[in-house]
């Protein structure tokens, strides 16, 4: 999903990104998937504006830090079992919009287990916060 092309206003904006990032955790509504943990793969987007999110000491706080990120899946995680993917896009792209600095983002997870004929399945969601 290319953001920027489809809004403008995200183009004077830096995009913080994580890739890639492995969890396992309680996700599924099948019977077998409440027995165990799974294997779910997320990729994050953030558009921060430049003028929020560039640095003119070098210092961590004069941005947003890649933490954020990781910490807020890892919190929506350990809150217990979730039966859908999009519930837990959904969950996750609304913390990551309410971070004051973040004007849109793009959630993405994955599941890379469940059909042994494909790669994974997945969703994602892209949204801009409302003015």
């Amino acid at each position: 999903m290319n953001a920027i092309l489809s809004y403008p206003a995200l183009a004077d904006c830096r995009r913080l990104f994580l890739r890639d990032y492995e969890i396992y955790i309680n996700i599924g509504v099948h019977d077998f998937e409440k027995k165990a943990e799974q294997r779910v793969i997320l990729n994050v987007d953030l558009y921060i504006p430049l003028a929020m999110n560039t640095p003119e000491n070098d210092h961590l706080d004069e941005v947003v830090d890649y933490d954020f990120m990781r910490e807020t899946i890892k919190e929506r995680a350990s809150k217990g079992h979730i039966h859908l993917q999009e519930t837990f896009c959904d969950d996750i792209v609304a913390v990551m919009l309410a971070h004051p600095k973040v004007l849109a983002a793009r959630v993405s997870t994955a599941k890379p287990d469940v059909y042994p004929d494909c790669h994974s399945v997945g969703v994602e969601v892209f949204r801009i916060k409302q003015a």
